[in-house]
């Protein structure tokens, strides 16, 4: 099946080397591209992409805004393509915000092209681009400003069993598939089976919100990883 893509980018040569490097892959269709978040809006609804490279700082509309109006349209609209967002910096204020409005993840844009192509694949897939240590530098940048544990949060956190709670936990300081699966002495299919469960229990969609859920309720506290 096709990937259809979008790419969302102030910078036309941006745009145009994504768009080069993407549709020469069989498996992926560039099928529209803008220059600010809030044309970024209108082709993503007007093409109905799988997945929507939006870079977080433009003009007119940043790409925070613009992921919050894509992932939380209003009633009728009910074509949700994943959101990957693209920025220039290791650990950006706007990220954390935007994975917390439904973002499947984040990729910089000097990383290596079979990089990008693979984080088309994965985020069009249903998981979440967070690489461990982009996640461990995300968690400790905002560890100062991490509000108090949310009540309704802790409260879900009680339908989890013992193991999910430390899966969860080990997902949250950043320990990859295979890192947990050694940290636990289970296999790795152990490990996805029970990330599953925690998504389910818990109603997130991704890792992402994993990630963002457990520092929420406190399972995991900045600073004690």
């Amino acid at each position: 099946m096709t990937i259809r893509v979008i790419i969302v980018d102030d910078q036309a040569m941006v745009r145009a080397g994504f768009a080069a490097l993407l549709s020469a892959q069989p498996d992926i269709d560039v099928v529209g591209e803008a220059p600010d978040g809030r044309e970024g809006v209108a082709v993503a609804r007007s093409t109905h992409p799988d997945v929507v490279l939006m870079d977080v700082r433009m003009p007119e509309m940043d790409g925070l805004a613009a992921a919050r109006e894509i992932l939380s349209p209003p009633p009728g609209i009910v074509h949700l393509p994943k959101v990957l967002m693209l920025t220039t910096f290791d650990v950006d204020d706007y990220v954390y915000e935007a994975l917390r409005a439904g973002a499947s993840g984040f990729l910089l844009k000097d990383a290596p092209p079979a990089d990008l192509i693979g984080a088309v694949r994965v985020v069009a897939a249903g998981e979440a681009l967070l690489a461990p240590s982009v996640t461990r530098r995300l968690i400790a940048d905002f560890a100062a400003s991490r509000p108090a544990p949310r009540r309704d949060r802790t409260l879900r956190l009680k339908g989890l069993t013992p193991r999910e709670t430390e899966v969860l936990e080990l997902i949250a300081r950043g320990l990859s598939n295979q890192e947990i699966a050694g940290r636990l002495v289970l296999a790795e299919q152990t490990v996805k089976t029970h990330i599953g469960r925690v998504l389910a229990k818990l109603d997130l969609r991704d890792r992402a919100q994993a990630v963002i859920f457990a520092y929420e309720s406190g399972v995991v506290t900045p600073g004690d990883a």
